[in-house]
């Protein structure tokens, strides 16, 4: 496939990044926003996201896209921030990034106004700040793109995606002073060598989200990176799929609503933002919006 956003599944994850989300602001300058976005991106060094109240905005209707849910389970809450617009840009100088940030903000206004940005880096060899290898069970190759492409559908839909995102806040401080089988049990893997742990509770991690356990499996192609902001730290979760479904039906277990077993991960991790969005193809080099009738 080679009419996909190509930074969807580009590895590795890119040593610097930028999440940017808008918020509307006005609708009758949408149209011409996203002309002026479509020439600023191009799908690899920037990958970008509409979320369902610009589509709404619009008057159309993306199938399978919508609002990401605010899910309490047990003793653990996953709150929604959605925006109306994301854009993950890709890099790897800071201040390179900082511009083309600058730029894509003139771009789209007065018709969205940037209301939250977070920088993201590569960790080691794509770690979480925790020291754990992050994306370990990712599908590969023909896996990823059936995992995170839409395969079939009207023009304008396949080769599109799904995106939704989680900002969790670590509390490194208290997960550093466990022993380090603790830590191991959370994660479910052993840190030194990744190796799955066949002992490991039923809470930890790797088991509460283990991709081929659900019906249908439920399989999602992760680009999740580390941000520091100040003495707060964690890591932009990201996932990919043809719909939202895969990585819905894992939260909801890892919040305890599908057995009442709480992911081992809320131990040391709280998610502080939520968001759903709908990735456009690539059709002449360009984001094709032609699903979002404007273009």
């Amino acid at each position: 496939m080679s009419y996909y956003q190509p930074g969807i599944l580009a590895t590795p994850v890119p040593p610097q990044a930028r999440h940017l989300f808008f918020a509307l602001e006005s609708v009758e300058a949408l149209p011409l926003a996203i002309e002026r976005l479509m020439a600023l991106v191009d799908g690899k060094s920037a990958v970008v996201g509409f979320g369902e109240s610009l589509v709404q905005a619009l008057g159309v209707q993306i199938e399978g896209l919508r609002v990401f849910p605010a899910l309490t389970g047990v003793g653990v809450d996953n709150p929604s921030t959605q925006h109306a617009l994301w854009c993950w840009l890709h890099g790897e100088d800071r201040g390179e990034l900082l511009y083309r940030s600058r730029a894509i903000e003139t771009a789209l206004a007065p018709a969205l106004r940037l209301v939250q940005m977070n920088e993201a880096f590569r960790h080691m060899n794509g770690h979480d700040l925790t020291g754990y290898e992050d994306g370990t069970e990712n599908p590969h190759d023909e896996a990823a793109v059936a995992a995170a492409l839409v395969s079939e559908g009207a023009d304008g839909l396949v080769g599109g995606s799904f995106a939704a995102i989680q900002q969790w806040q670590h509390d490194l401080e208290g997960f550093n002073a466990l022993p380090s089988q603790a830590q191991d049990h959370i994660m479910g893997r052993r840190k030194s060598d990744n190796e799955e742990l066949d002992d490991a509770p039923i809470s930890a991690h790797v088991k509460r989200t283990a991709q081929e356990s659900f019906s249908p499996e439920a399989f999602v192609v992760r680009r999740s990176m580390p941000w520091i902001e100040g003495d707060r730290a964690g890591l932009m979760f990201l996932a990919f799929g043809f719909s939202l479904n895969a990585f819905e039906v894992q939260l909801r277990r890892m919040s305890g609503l599908e057995d009442g077993i709480t992911d081992g991960l809320y131990r040391m991790s709280r998610p502080i933002t939520g968001g759903y969005y709908w990735c456009p193809p690539l059709k002449d080099g360009r984001l094709d919006v032609r699903a979002l009738h404007i273009a």
